[in-house]
């Protein structure tokens, strides 16, 4: 039996790598599994902010709720509730921004008050709307109704 010997640039030629064919391969699979992917994901984020969202109405409401129990009726705006302003945006991470925010996600405010009614409402601003058309804007009102604009019927 005879060994074959190689010499090292016949070994460097035969593990030179990967072919242009080969790479061709990885990226597409690589491409199809993010275009399947993307999707999911942005629905993930835009679940995500519909609960900040969520929290902000409750967390209106409660002030709200806290009002009425001291002066036997409901504030008639969000300053009444010591919010900065009479409606405010919140951001991705519940936090109060500028109405020129370009991370802005929705603008809490407050509609149809009285002296025993409110509403609140948080309609989705930028990214969020075109991303939320489904749900659109939500709503609470004084009694624990919730609802929201869009066609959807699992909003909240």
């Amino acid at each position: 039996m005879r060994v074959r010997v190689r010499s090292r640039e016949q070994l460097r030629r035969h593990v030179a790598g990967v072919t242009l064919m080969e790479l061709l391969i990885v990226v597409a699979i690589v491409g199809i599994l993010g275009a399947l992917a993307y999707p999911s994901y942005r629905q993930y984020i835009i679940r995500s902010n519909r609960a900040i969202a969520k929290a902000a109405l409750l967390q209106v409401a409660d002030r709200q709720e806290r009002f009425f129990a001291d002066s036997k009726q409901y504030a008639a705006n969000l300053t009444g509730l010591r919010y900065a302003t009479d409606g405010f945006m919140v951001n991705n991470d519940g936090n109060v921004v500028a109405a020129t925010s370009p991370d802005r996600l929705y603008d809490i405010s407050l509609t149809n008050t009285s002296a025993t009614t409110f509403t609140v409402n948080a309609a989705p601003l930028l990214m969020q709307a075109s991303g939320d058309a489904v749900c659109g804007t939500l709503t609470l009102t004084h009694t624990g109704l919730r609802s929201q604009t869009g066609t959807s019927t699992d909003c909240w």
